[in-house]
């Protein structure tokens, strides 16, 4: 499982679990099982760093241990 940031930012944006999936155009739980550390596709991070208003070279402040964004 992989580290991420992604509850964090989502917070602090003041953003709902639902808020941020209809951004990313991906499920509820498919942001709650990000959060807890779940890996998941690469275009599923695609889609939740640009809905958090991120660029994708800033995949680093969002997934740790992804290298291949």
């Amino acid at each position: 499982m992989g580290q991420n940031t992604v509850k964090k930012i989502r917070e602090e944006l003041l953003l709902s679990k639902a808020e941020l999936a209809r951004k990313a155009g991906v499920s509820p739980l498919t942001i709650d099982r990000i959060e807890r550390g779940k890996d998941c596709r690469m275009e599923t991070k695609r889609k939740i760093i640009l809905a958090l208003g991120y660029n994708l070279s800033d995949k680093d402040k969002l997934f740790f241990k992804d290298k291949k964004l």
